[in-house]
């Protein structure tokens, strides 16, 4: 066992019914490589009990988290992957500030960007499995200042009942995308919202490609991080 120190910059949905937790290795105030706490289930979910403090509370994004972990586990292009120790609580140790987030922002890496396909309702949000297997990298935190958020009703796949889904949109070193957004608290917020286009401007955006399915990743918005939500935290 050892014990890494993270600032979580991601507590996505994923499926059956845990999250994907991820962020950057802080030291002292400085930010180091990305880190992604996955279990040992098959389809490596945190559950709600792998992220419990002590205090009963749940880990969240901007939380500055002290993890127990058990070995490296990296797999094809998530690089970043480490099983964490089940049987032993996580620390909240501290809350992000805003100027901690802009720290943690990574350059610029064209091949991150590279070989996008768009679905049906997203834009450059798709990557065939050929092409993503190429990847060292799996996730980056972008600042964007023209965040568009969407709540729009989708028809589901293959057939399947359709849903409001939330989607961001924002332009990237000249190029344009619209990613789902998988940011569990964030999602709710704005799904309650209803129908419609909600500007939000200046972001951080924690992009995330997703496991390969039926031969395809996919990039999604892992998470939203604004300057007002930066103080909420600490209010």
């Amino acid at each position: 066992m050892y014990e890494q120190t993270i600032l979580c910059l991601a507590n996505s949905r994923k499926p059956p019914q845990g999250r994907c937790i991820a962020g950057k290795v802080w030291n002292a105030g400085a930010a180091g490589a990305w880190l992604r706490p996955v279990s040992e289930r098959p389809t490596h979910e945190v559950s709600e009990a792998d992220r419990r403090y002590p205090n009963g509370r749940l880990a969240q994004v901007l939380d500055i988290i002290k993890m127990p972990l058990l070995r490296p586990s990296p797999f094809d292009f998530q690089q970043e992957n480490h099983v964490l120790h089940a049987a032993e609580y996580w620390q909240k140790v501290g809350v992000a500030s805003w100027v901690n987030v802009l720290a943690c922002v990574d350059g610029h890496e064209a091949g991150f960007w590279a070989h996008s396909q768009s679905t049906q309702n997203g834009l450059n949000d798709k990557i065939a499995e050929a092409d993503v297997l190429r990847f060292r990298s799996s996730l980056k935190l972008i600042h964007v200042s023209d965040l568009e958020l969407r709540v729009q009703f989708e028809d589901g796949w293959q057939g399947k009942p359709g849903k409001k889904k939330v989607r961001g949109r924002f332009t990237y070193q000249r190029q344009t995308y619209i990613l789902s957004v998988s940011d569990a608290e964030l999602e709710d917020a704005y799904l309650q919202r209803g129908e419609g286009a909600y500007p939000v401007g200046d972001a951080v955006l924690c992009i995330s490609l997703v496991e390969v399915f039926h031969g395809f990743s996919f990039r999604v918005i892992a998470s939203l991080i604004t300057q007002q939500r930066c103080e909420a935290a600490h209010a």
